[in-house]
C-alpha cells in the first residue's frame, strides 16, 4: 500500500456505487494514521489492504410465493468480511434499501465493532431487498425458509453465527433457525436472538438499547456528569430504540423523542413506553398513533419538516442517540443539536452520522459515541448466547445484564486509553478504530498470509 488515500481510490475503482461502504472504509482508515506513522509493521504486512476485502462475499436469488400464489424474486446476501478472530458474527438486515454497499459496509464496521468487545467473534453480515412491512405471517414465513434454504449451506456454529438486524426480529429468526435446523439437521447455536423457549438468552433483546446508554454513562462519568434527570433524545422506534429508552428511565434520565420512517413524536413528559411497545412490539402500527393516545405529545410528520433534515435533532437535549438507521444525522443536525445545549451522543444504528457529522461532534470535543463501540452490546450479547448454546446452560438476567455492562466499560475504557495514547483524548472514534483494528491485526500478522 502505497498510503491509505491511494486504498481508498483503489477501493472505488473496484467496488463502484458502493457508497456507504466506501464512507465507511474512509472514516476508518483516516483515524489509523497515527497507527500506521508509530508502528511500520502495519504496512510492511498489508493488513490493511487485505482486510478491506472481505474472505468471501456470498450473493443469491430467493424464489418464494406470496398468499396471491405469484412467485416473487428476492436478492440475498452474506458477507463473511473477518475470521481472524472467531466464527464471522454479524446480523441480518431485511429491508429494500440493502445492496451489497450496504451489507459491506455493515460486514467492514462488525469487525472492529466485534474486536472491541474482546470476544472471539470474526465480522460479516448479510440480508435481502425484502420488505417485511405489510406482509403476512405465512409470506415472512416462507419467505425466510427460501431464504435459509441457501444461507444454510455457508453458516454453522463454529463458522457463521448470523443474527437480526433491520427487518429481522424474534419471528424472522425462529422461522429461519427452524429450517436451518431442518436443512442441516443439528441442533445448535447457529443464529443468535433465538426464543428463550430453544435457546435464547435473557437481555439478548434488550442488549443493544441498554449497552448504548451503559456507553453514554461510561462517557459521561469520565466528564463529571450524568444522565439522572436529563433530557434525552432517541431516534428510532424498533428494538433499539425501545430498549434505549427504557434503560434511560432506570438510569432516571427523561427520553423525550421517538420517530420513525414517517414522522417523529415529541413527548415533553417523557416517552410513554409500554403504549410505544404496544404500537411498535404488538400492534405493528405507525406512530402517528401515539398522539391518539397521548393528547399532549407532538407528533411532525417527515414531509413538515425540511428535506435531508431529522425533527428528532431540532429537539433541545442533553444527550442524543441515533437509534434508527444510518446517515440519519447530518452536519446541519449536529450543529442543531451543539447549539441546543448536548454534550453527548452515543449511537445506537451502524454508522448513523455522516462523517462530516462524525468530524464536527469530535471538533467540538463532546462525548461522543461512534457506533461501532456504542452499539457493540448487541453483538457482545449474541456472543454471550453462543456461550451459553455452547455448554448448555442458561444465566440469569441479572448475570447477563452484569456481563453486558461490564463489556460495555471494557470498550469505553480500551477506546478512551487508545485515543490518549495517540494524544487525542476525548477523540474516541480514533480510539475505538485504531483499538479494535490493533487487535484484528495483530491477529492476522500472526497466522500469517491466509
Amino acid at each position: 500500500m502505497a498510503n491509505i488515500d491511494e486504498l481508498l481510490e483503489y477501493l472505488k475503482r473496484t467496488s463502484p456505487g458502493q457508497d456507504e461502504f466506501h464512507q465507511a472504509a474512509e472514516e476508518v482508515l483516516h483515524s489509523l494514521k497515527p497507527l500506521f506513522e508509530k508502528y511500520p509493521k502495519y504496512a510492511a504486512n498489508k493488513v490493511l489492504d487485505r482486510l478491506v476485502e472481505p474472505e468471501r462475499q456470498i450473493l443469491f436469488r430467493v424464489t418464494w410465493v406470496d398468499d396471491k400464489g405469484e412467485i416473487q424474486i428476492n436478492k440475498g446476501y452474506r458477507i463473511q468480511f473477518s475470521s481472524t478472530l472467531g466464527p464471522y458474527k454479524g446480523g441480518l438486515r431485511f429491508h429494500p434499501s440493502v445492496n451489497t454497499g450496504i451489507i459491506k459496509f455493515l460486514g467492514f464496521e462488525q469487525i472492529f465493532k466485534n474486536a472491541l468487545t474482546g470476544l472471539q467473534i470474526g465480522g460479516g453480515k448479510g440480508g435481502s431487498d425484502f420488505d417485511p412491512k405489510g406482509k403476512s405471517d405465512n409470506e415472512i414465513m416462507r419467505f425466510c425458509q427460501a431464504f435459509m434454504s441457501e444461507l444454510y449451506r455457508h453458516i454453522g456454529a463454529t463458522t457463521d453465527v448470523p443474527a437480526g438486524d433491520i427487518g429481522v426480529g424474534g419471528r424472522e429468526i425462529g422461522y429461519l433457525f427452524g429450517m436451518y435446523k431442518k436443512l442441516a439437521n443439528t441442533y445448535d447455536g447457529t443464529l443468535t436472538g433465538k426464543s428463550l423457549k430453544w435457546g435464547g438468552s435473557l437481555a439478548r433483546t434488550e442488549a443493544t438499547g441498554y449497552g448504548c446508554v451503559y456507553f453514554a454513562k461510561n462517557m459521561l462519568e469520565a466528564r463529571g456528569e450524568t444522565l439522572t434527570g436529563k433530557k434525552c433524545t432517541v431516534s428510532g422506534s424498533g428494538n433499539v430504540a425501545i430498549y434505549t429508552i427504557e434503560k434511560l428511565y432506570h438510569l432516571g434520565a427523561l427520553p423525550i423523542t421517538c420517530s420513525d420512517s414517517k414522522g417523529t413524536i415529541i413527548d415533553e413528559e417523557g416517552i410513554d413506553l409500554d403504549l410505544l411497545k404496544d404500537l411498535k412490539e404488538n400492534q405493528r402500527a405507525r406512530l402517528s398513533e401515539y398522539i391518539k393516545h397521548r393528547t399532549n405529545a407532538k407528533y411532525i410528520p417527515v414531509e413538515e419538516y425540511p428535506k435531508g433534515r431529522n425533527a428528532v435533532w431540532s429537539v433541545p437535549c442533553f444527550a442524543a442517540f441515533p437509534s434508527a438507521t444510518q446517515n440519519e444525522l447530518n452536519l446541519e443536525d449536529a450543529k442543531e443539536l451543539i447549539k441546543n445545549g448536548c454534550i453527548c451522543v452515543s449511537e445506537g444504528a451502524n454508522m448513523p452520522s455522516t462523517n462530516e457529522a462524525v468530524d464536527y461532534f469530535v471538533a467540538q470535543k463532546i462525548a461522543y459515541g461512534p457506533g461501532k463501540a456504542a452499539n457493540a452490546g448487541g453483538v457482545a450479547t449474541s456472543q454471550l448466547e453462543m456461550a451459553q448454546n455452547a455448554s448448555m446452560v442458561s444465566w440469569t438476567f441479572e448475570e447477563v445484564d452484569a456481563k453486558l455492562e461490564q463489556i460495555m466499560k471494557h470498550i469505553f475504557d480500551t477506546a478512551s486509553a487508545t485515543a490518549k495514547e495517540f494524544g487525542q483524548p476525548t477523540n474516541l472514534v480514533l480510539g475505538a478504530n485504531i483499538a479494535g483494528f490493533r487487535r484484528v491485526a495483530d491477529a492476522m500478522i500472526e497466522q500469517g498470509l491466509v
